[in-house]
């Protein structure tokens, strides 16, 4: 059964690589450029969260993180959050993300990281 993984970017073109490379991978995919796809969790019912901290709406990333670690629904689906932010490590501990994705990134370490934080 293939992983499913939702992804949320800020740039769509950071979007449409690591969709595709995801999906190379042998990954289910739903990828967007809005919060959109948290709002259906229990639909997809995703095994990893990719979010960036700097997403277009009223949260950042690392909110809508802390968010789906507090609620016992979604506390479990594994949450990466990327950023070009020098203080990501940090951010994404004070969210309670599984995990982070520095850009810019090199494609095998994403891999790397989806793969490790999908199968928790």
């Amino acid at each position: 059964m293939d992983k499913t993984v939702v992804l949320i970017q800020d740039n769509e073109e950071i979007l449409d690589i690591m969709d595709e490379v995801l999906k190379d991978e042998g990954f289910e995919v739903v990828s967007s450029l809005t919060t959109e796809p948290i709002e259906k969790l229990d639909e997809i019912e995703p095994d990893i969260v990719i979010i960036d901290d700097h997403i277009k709406g009223n949260k950042t990333g690392s909110e809508v993180i802390a968010e789906l670690k507090s609620d016992p629904e979604t506390e479990d689906v594994s949450a990466v959050l990327t950023s070009t932010s020098l203080d990501l490590p940090s951010k994404a501990k004070d969210c309670n993300a599984d995990d982070y994705i520095e850009k810019p990134f090199d494609i095998d370490h994403m891999i790397d990281v989806v793969k490790k934080n999908s199968s928790l």
